[in-house]
């Protein structure tokens, strides 16, 4: 995986504790992963990356999308994510590997479609991280940024007030994905969802 940064550590330190529970704490997510994996849309027969993929609620849903013939890839950085993810038999579904999603183990142009829960929070360097996803992703393959919560309620949970500088804000996403090769093509920012679809370009 490279050399261990302390974000990595400090992301593998957070991650690790709460994997075990972590299901049962956000019980209620399952629709807006549904809402994500329609949207994303990837082929049958496709490549389909989940990236920080945590325990894989999702990748049952994007397995369901591809088919049998198709190909789910599931990467996290932190093990204890994984064997969550295993334990809860979703390794049936997908290939698992331990990955940093800025430094990907994967062919250049070989995924169809990049779903990513979450991810964006947690990206050190998001125009570079989201170019790495950008470079694994062929010509015209789609990226899903999604979290079941919107913006202004996960600001709520956490305690916090939304800002004009939130990275996820539409006005601030389109100009970091344009940068890092996506082009945003949709947008929703609503109470249990929120979902930014892009589109690879060259």
């Amino acid at each position: 995986m490279g050399r261990m940064t302390q974000h990595h550590r400090h992301v593998q330190e957070f991650f690790g504790v709460r994997a075990a529970d972590w299901d049962t704490r956000f019980p209620d997510d399952g629709p807006a992963f549904a809402a994500a994996v329609a949207a994303l849309a990837p082929r049958p027969g496709g490549v389909v990356l989940d990236a920080g993929c945590g325990t894989g609620r999702a990748l049952p849903l994007l397995r369901e999308a591809v088919g049998r013939g198709g190909t789910v890839l599931g990467t996290d950085l932190t093990p204890e994510m994984l064997r969550a993810a295993v334990r809860a038999g979703r390794g049936r579904e997908a290939e698992l590997l331990l990955a940093d999603a800025a430094r990907l183990p994967l062919r250049t142009a070989s995924v169809d479609a990049v779903f990513a829960s979450g991810l964006i929070a947690h990206l050190p360097n998001p125009a570079e991280d989201l170019r790495e996803l950008a470079r694994v992703v062929r010509a015209d393959g789609r990226l899903a940024l999604v979290h079941p919560l919107g913006r202004a309620a996960l600001a709520h949970r956490q305690g916090r007030r939304l800002t004009p500088g939130d990275l996820r804000a539409e006005p601030n996403l389109g100009p970091l994905l344009a940068a890092s090769g996506w082009r945003l093509v949709s947008y929703v920012d609503e109470e249990a969802l929120f979902l930014a679809l892009a589109v690879r370009e060259d």
